[in-house]
């Protein structure tokens, strides 16, 4: 195993970070065993910008409403808003139930796990698509998001916070991490976002939390 205490060693930085997630992993409804493609396309949207607590409660009851993307499809715009309710930046409802539809339109109701046909549906970006490919179907994705890219910056960079857009050499540093089979992948996802939220945040984080302090470059550095 490569030395723990080396920033780029991206083996024992991912067996570390993981073998955390198994111990202090949210009890989410949308990691459930039974957690369905659509739910985990509805939570990604959901939790663009708004967070868990306030997702959870109208995650569980968007899905008991509309169970299935035709279930939306077919819904009326007025009562999607209404649902939507205090989530925040409404348009993200109805660019869902756009998604819904083309769904039923084009992929016979079903989530499809093709990254180009994910990324064709109304309001699915290469972060969500890349989401949805890694934990609805348990896919290699390279899973990008604010906590995933705070975390690679502090921990193989030394840098407090990532740039402000996504680099190429950011992409690159990611895919590294990434394991070569798809289950390895997706709990890695999973792992390295839950760590850039609850431990490694942007503002106040808890070092003395971190499974990866000892092999964060940001905190050799002095920061």
């Amino acid at each position: 195993m490569p030395d723990l205490l080396d920033p780029v060693a991206p083996d024992a930085v991912r067996e570390t970070v993981v073998a955390w997630f198994d111990v202090h992993a949210r009890d989410l409804p949308w990691r459930a065993p039974d957690r369905t493609p659509w739910g985990v396309l509805v939570s990604e949207v959901m939790l663009q910008q708004t967070p868990v607590v306030r997702v959870e409660p109208a995650w569980r009851a968007w899905l008991a409403r509309w169970p299935e993307p035709a279930d939306l499809a077919a819904a009326s715009p007025a009562d999607v808003l209404r649902a939507w309710d205090r989530l925040g930046y409404p348009r993200r409802a109805l660019r869902l139930q756009d998604c819904a539809r083309a769904l039923v339109e084009r992929h016979g109701g079903q989530v499809p796990d093709d990254e180009e046909a994910l990324l064709a549906l109304p309001g699915i970006g290469s972060y969500t698509a890349a989401a949805v490919r890694a934990f609805a179907f348990g896919r290699r994705s390279v899973v990008l998001d604010t906590n995933v890219r705070r975390v690679l910056a502090r921990v193989a960079e030394g840098v407090a916070l990532p740039a402000p857009a996504l680099t190429v050499g950011e992409r690159r540093l990611a895919e590294e991490y990434v394991p070569a089979d798809d289950a390895g992948a997706a709990r890695w996802a999973a792992a390295s976002m839950e760590l850039g939220a609850l431990v490694c945040t942007a503002r106040a984080p808890r070092c003395g939390a971190c499974p990866v302090a000892d092999a964060c470059a940001w905190r050799r550095a002095g920061s």
